[in-house]
This record gives C-alpha cells, structure tokens and sequence, in this order.
C-alpha cells in the first residue's frame, strides 16, 4: 500500500492548534475527511489512508521527529492502534442510536439483516428487532479472516444485508450481499470533539510558563439561550443568571441530577460583562468533577505539583486547574463529594487567592471566578462533618436551586419537542407536520412521571423515540408508541386483566393516569375507541 504523502511538522514549531492524525481505510476515509473541513479552524488534521500494521509504522515513524496529539481512528483498526501506539488514540464508537438507524435502512432492503461488531455483541437489540418485526443475525469478528469467514456463513444461511464497518461492508459488498454502514456524521463528530479535549489536556501539561496557558482554549459552550423552557421557574432562573454574572462572588448551584448544572455555570461565565464578545484565551472555563477522582489526583489537578512531589510525577512539574482558569472561571462539580483535607486547601485558596503546588512553597497568585455546583444536601453533610461549614459559606455567597423538570410542568411539552425535532434532525428527518399535535396527546403520558434523570431523562428518551419514528417514517407518535418505546413511564400502571374486579381497577387507573382523556387512554392500551367504550360501560365507568 502506498504510504500518504505528508509534510514533517517539527514538535517545537510553535503551533498552539491541537494535531490530530485521523487513520482510516475503505469509506470512513470519505466520511473523516468530510467532517474534517468542520474542524479546520480549530486544529491541524491530516488524514492517514492506512490500516493496522502499515498505519502503526507510519505513525512511528514520524512521531520520532513530529508533533502529534491525538488520533483518531474507529474498529479494529482503531483498537490495533490503541494497543501498539504511545500517542493517544480516540476510538470512534457506532452508538446505539447509529446501529438502529442502520437497521432501518437494511430493513428497506430485506428482513434478514446481519450485524457484525468487533469482538462484542448487543444484547439490546432484541427489543428492535421484535418491535419491528427483524430477523437480525449477530455476529463478532477479531481478524479481517474472521469477519470474512462471518459474512460467507451468513450469506450462505440467507442473510441479504449486513451492517457494519467499513472493513465489514467492504467485505459483505465483496461477497455480493448489500453493506450498510453504521457510523454518523454525529458519531464521528463526537470522536472529533473527545480529541480535541483530550489534545488541550495533553498541552496542559506541556506548555507551563506562558503567559497564556493553552488549557484557556477550554471554552464555555452554552449560554442564557440554551435554558429552554417558558415557565415562570425558568424565567426566575434566567434573571438570576444575569444578575448573578455580574458580581465576581462565589456561587452555588444546587439541583438534582440532569437539572442542567453545568450548563447554568457556564451560561453565569458567558453572561459576564467582560465575557461578552470576548471569549478568548483570558477568559477560560475549566470544569472538575470533584467525585470522580481519587483524593491524591483531584489534589494534583487542582493545585499542580512540583518535579519529584511524588512518585510518577511530570518532569519540571504541572500546574492546576486553578492557575489554568486564571482571569476566568473555575467549576466545582459535585463539590459535596471533595474530601475533606482538600476542603482545607480549598478554604486557604480562597481565602489567600493563590496557590501552592504539591511539593512546593511558593504561592502563585490566581485571579479565578469559583462556581460550584452539587447534587447533595449540603446542610446535612455539615452536620454529619462530611463538609466544613466555613467552606460551604465561602462558596455559597450566591445561591441558586435549579428546578426539577416535575415542578415545571409548563415546559414539559416544549421541551420534548425542541429534544425530538433535535434529535431527528440529527438522523436527517424531517418530523412530521403535526408533530406538536402528537406531543400534546402524549403529554398526560410524561406529565404522569416523576423525571428523577430531569432533563437529561428526557432528552435521551427523545433520542431513543427518534430512532423508532425513523424506522418507521410514516408510523404517528401516539401514547401507545411511547409506551412501548420508554416502558419505564408506564412501569407501575396497572393494565387490564381478565378479572372484571381487576379490569375495573386497571382501566379507572389509566383512564385517570390520561385526565380522563379517552382517545389517549384507548391508544395506550392498544384498543380502539369503541372498544375502550363499551369496556368502560361494561363496568359502569360513565362514558360521557
């Protein structure tokens, strides 16, 4: 195979963009190179047409004399890389949502579908593929030999479509039978933006000593507009947001699970007058998540170290997260989880405003913003000695409680609807005309649950209906549909038995569960209007 040509950049040539090497064969080279043109501004990308082995040499061989970051690369190929190169190496993963999208488009071909995955299975599918009515084949694969070997025996057995990688529709195509490849535009995004942290982080940790540290590139993505949501709650949130950016005191944000943390955080940083149309290198944002490190790392990462302050410890050592959030702002995340020696270095941080490294003694003066953000009751872990009183204060001269998705009920409508459209248009289709007529009929349906994921919860059940409503473009969004889709809204709903006692019980319940509201009642239960009718008369539940 011939090698790419390329022009040797030297490590040391000044160039702050990130470097990543994207290292691709068969039809991901098309779809990287594509979604490359995106990236132009904020990297150096070049694209490496090689597999396996030959990328292996070729990478070597440069990095002896080059710079590189990341890269990136997807399947087998991509863990061959990861096991043999020093570089770090960002394994593009087809998500669910891409397999079942995949899926649909074999369907429009043939029934029978095989699904060929590096080394794992997915389990999951089984509920697709009953909903749908799919003979789906799994099948794994270790060696181009292997997968080869895979396709001839589900050829051989009637299989007409396989779904997979490129090596695998490349070989499925090969063998006479239809490739459909299962990797987005979206999916090969997501490994685009993981390389891009992952190459600031790496500089980090190799350009201490400027006067502008290469980790302020990390950038606030959301702002005010992001909020969604009309309701008197959100609106409060939206003027606390505004009028909390002004003032450079501390502020916590407290709100369960999904309720938009860090979102908020970020949206005080940007709504901040200096921050205004001059979100560059001076005004970072950098995030931590205070619970998912161990006491000793979250300790580094914070503060930094010296050369020599412990055992693997970086050569001419490392500065923190506070010195590299300087003049912007720090996030605290899930601050009630910090342990409590970190606690008292937190306090003397703020109380002094500057740093020392672990190992060192000499204070460096930090010009930082602290937002913190938790999930906990922090009053409680006071009282339990979990978390310093004097602290908590020092944090929380600003406050704000983020609302659970179930206490704003008005935006629970709008919201499924701005997730849904998102989410389909991220699959490239169109929604329906009357989609917000279909949202209405559901929402007894979601209003009848608690959202304990809030938000999040949400969004991710509108990406999971998104991919139904894709296989099947012309099917309406009805209750049943989403009871079937997200069982866990329905999950305690006691349905119809054989038993006229329990009967009368169950449907009083669901009838109930939808406000009295018999079209929604009759689609969740899968039964026709008339039906549900003579059902209700049959037990003396009014019909009128």
């Amino acid at each position: 195979m011939k090698h790419p040509i390329h022009h040797p950049r030297d490590q040391h040539d000044g160039n702050d963009k990130p470097v990543i090497w994207t290292v691709s064969v068969s039809r991901l080279f098309d779809l990287f190179r594509d979604i490359t043109l995106e990236y132009d501004e904020q990297a150096e990308i070049e694209p490496i047409p090689l597999g396996f082995e030959d990328a292996v040499r070729h990478i070597r061989e440069r990095l002896a004399n080059e710079r590189c970051d990341a890269v990136i690369a997807a399947g087998s190929n991509g863990a061959y890389l990861k096991s043999r190169l020093s570089v770090p190496v960002i394994i593009a993963k087809a998500s669910g949502f891409d397999v079942m999208q995949a899926l649909a488009r074999a369907r429009k071909i043939t029934p029978d579908i095989g699904l060929i995955t590096y080394q794992e299975t997915m389990p999951a599918l089984s509920e697709f593929q009953s909903t749908f009515g799919l003979n789906i084949v799994q099948r794994t694969y270790a060696t181009e030999e292997d997968a080869r070997a895979q396709i001839n025996e589900l050829k051989a057995a009637g299989i007409k479509a396989i779904v997979g990688a490129g090596l695998i529709t490349d070989l499925a195509e090969e063998a006479g039978l239809a490739g459909i490849f299962v990797y987005s535009s979206a999916t090969i995004r997501q490994a685009f933006d993981d390389a891009l942290e992952l190459a600031r982080l790496t500089q980090l940790e190799s350009h201490r000593g400027r006067s502008v540290p290469v980790a302020d590139t990390l950038r606030a993505k959301h702002h005010l507009n992001d909020l969604r949501g009309d309701s008197a709650e959100m609106e409060s949130l939206r003027q606390s947001i505004t009028l909390f950016a002004k003032s450079p005191a501390t502020v916590l944000i407290q709100g369960e699970t999904g309720t938009g943390k860090e979102l908020v955080a970020q949206a005080i940083h940007r709504a901040h007058p200096q921050m205004q149309g001059k979100l560059q290198a001076h005004h970072p944002f950098v995030a931590v998540n205070c619970g998912a490190l161990a006491e000793s790392l979250l300790e580094s990462e914070l503060f930094g170290h010296e050369e020599g302050a412990f055992t693997g410890s970086r050569r001419g050592g490392r500065a923190g997260l506070f010195e590299s959030a300087h003049r912007g702002t720090l996030l605290l995340d899930e601050i009630g989880e910090m342990p409590l020696a970190l606690q008292t270095r937190l306090l003397r941080v703020l109380e002094e405003r500057e740093v020392v490294r672990v190992g060192g003694t000499r204070p460096i003066p930090i010009q930082v913003r602290i937002i913190s953000a938790t999930h906990c009751d922090l009053d409680s872990r006071i009282k339990d000695g979990r978390f310093r009183a004097d602290l908590f204060y020092r944090l929380s001269v600003l406050r704000m409680t983020l609302p659970p998705l179930r206490a704003r009920p008005d935006d629970l409508a709008p919201l499924a609807e701005w997730c849904l459209k998102h989410a389909l248009a991220a699959m490239d289709v169109r929604p329906h005309a009357n989609l917000h007529a279909e949202i209405a009929r559901c929402i007894p349906l979601l209003a009848h649950y608690d959202w304990p994921g809030n938000v999040r919860e949400l969004r991710n059940l509108m990406e999971r209906l998104a991919l139904f409503l894709a296989a099947e473009p012309l099917q309406a969004l009805t209750p049943s549909l989403l009871a079937r889709v997200a069982p866990e809204l329905v999950r305690d709903a006691a349905m119809p038995t054989a038993a006229a006692g329990q009967a009368e019980e169950s449907l009083q319940d669901v009838l109930t569960r939808f406000g009295g509201n018999r079209s929604a009642t009759a689609d969740y239960l899968g039964i026709s209007r008339t039906t549900l009718w003579r059902k209700l008369n049959a037990i003396h539940i009014p019909t009128i």
